[in-house]
């Protein structure tokens, strides 16, 4: 059987019953974690002018997230996969370098509410869309970076194609047309990643509107190729080039329904892109444990993966001196500063206050990179700091952040009330973390989701 329609069968057939307590358990902390930095991201210039465009083609019924305004279905759930991803502190599935939420939660949300589903039914689609886009991500092997695509985006129209599916109760053929038609929407170029623009946020949301235009379409009749992946011009030959040599596509489908993929997604404890945790949980250790100021530094070198230097080494005078909040969170060179002097790298370190900060940037200046000979990508994301100090000291050290190291349960709950806690008040955070974390008790989810508006 071809790939696309394995999924299409898993996707159309999954029941609660086969779906592990912890498997289920993470999924809805993942909703909670997408939600939770969808309202914080509500409040930034990007949320608003992204709103204000889609606004101007009429309001509708379906809920944007930390919003009194109600767009049509798609519009919404593009908002709102903007609003998942626009600060970049959504998971990421390291594998396959893959923001699962932002396309799929989006997705599953605005369906859910218009299907009128039950929070059992809205639980079995998140689950859907998460898996799926996990496993087509991991048969990437992490190349669809280095092939420009961002693979968020593309996975994420497949994906969101199954989810939609899922709710709008298409059968196995039906879904498959809808992957086969969602192939041909999907999109997403890493140019952002460069130069700072804005584009990259609103990926998740664009496939997610895709995978329901897909899904629709199916449900009509629409016919869609039923070799998605496996086809001349197939998802991993368009998507991959010249890296298409290094897929794996047999790693989709390899235990599918017996092994969970999903839950291995790494829950971000900062604003950054996933390429610089490691080194900022490196830069935070040296300057705690060795009380360090940034007057003592002489020179600061990190040991860089080769394929996340273009996404947070290069071009270097760009990421040395960041002029906008989203260059500032793919600076690996501001990342370095920021923790070394302020021992943290939180939302504050986006400000414009901070990025442009005097002492941050010259400290920025003394940050280089060299590949480093070690790296465990795409399997481990390492970072290496290795500061050399003034008076002849150096202090080095190495961090790894693996799939199977996922933040735990309370931080995560951590993470939303202090996401939520300053928008809604801390009472009415811990009214909606009680209920996202038992969504399957919900009869009908359209109340639910009516909460996540204002």
């Amino acid at each position: 059987m071809l790939i696309a329609p394995r999924l299409s069968q898993f996707a159309g057939t999954l029941h609660d019953e086969s779906v592990p307590a912890a498997v289920a358990r993470r999924a809805k902390l993942l909703l909670l974690d997408a939600i939770g930095v969808a309202y914080v991201s509500s409040g930034y210039e990007f949320a608003r002018t992204g709103l204000a465009g889609a606004r101007r083609f009429g309001t509708g019924e379906s809920v944007v997230i930390g919003s009194a305004t109600r767009l049509p279905l798609r519009d919404a759930v593009m908002v709102n996969g903007m609003l998942v991803h626009g600060l970049d502190f959504d998971d990421t599935y390291l594998p396959g370098s893959v923001h699962l939420t932002s396309s799929t939660v989006p997705c599953a949300l605005g369906m859910a509410a218009m299907m009128g589903a039950s929070g059992r039914e809205l639980l079995m689609a998140t689950i859907v869309g998460l898996e799926t886009g996990a496993r087509i991500g991991l048969g990437g092997k992490g190349g669809f970076q280095l092939a420009g695509f961002h693979p968020t985006s593309t996975c994420g129209a497949l994906s969101a194609a199954l989810t939609a599916g899922r709710l709008f109760g298409l059968n196995t053929q039906q879904l498959t047309h809808a992957m086969g038609i969602s192939l041909s929407m999907a999109a997403g170029s890493m140019q952002p990643m460069q130069d700072g623009s804005w584009t990259k946020r609103l990926h998740p949301g664009w496939a997610a509107h895709a995978g329901i235009t897909a899904a629709s379409m199916a449900a009509e009749g629409f016919v869609g190729s039923e070799a998605v992946f496996e086809g001349m011009f197939g998802f991993y030959k368009m998507f991959l080039g010249e890296q298409f040599d290094k897929a794996e596509p047999a790693l989709v489908t390899a235990g599918l329904g017996e092994e969970w993929e999903f839950p291995r997604t790494s829950i971000k404890l900062f604003p950054a892109c996933h390429q610089s945790h490691a080194f900022i949980n490196a830069a935070i250790a040296i300057a705690s444990e060795h009380d360090l100021q940034p007057g003592d530094i002489d020179s600061i070198l990190t040991l860089v993966a080769a394929p996340a230097v273009p996404l947070v080494c290069e071009p270097e005078e760009a990421k040395r001196h960041p002029d906008s909040s989203y260059l500032a969170q793919f600076s690996l060179q501001y990342a370095m500063a920021a923790s070394l002097t302020r021992r943290r790298f939180g939302l504050g370190e986006l400000d414009e206050a901070s990025y442009t900060d005097a002492n941050l940037v010259a400290l920025a200046e003394k940050v280089s990179y060299e590949i480093d000979p070690n790296s465990g990508y795409p399997k481990t994301r390492s970072g290496e700091v290795i500061v050399r100090l003034r008076d002849g000291r150096v202090l080095r050290r190495r961090e790894e952040i693996r799939p199977s190291e996922p933040a735990p349960d309370e931080a995560i709950i951590a993470k939303f009330m202090g996401n939520l806690g300053p928008v809604v008040g801390a009472g009415r955070a811990a009214e909606l973390c009680e209920r996202i974390l038992n969504v399957e008790a919900e009869g009908d989810v359209r109340r639910l989701v009516d909460a996540f508006g204002k």
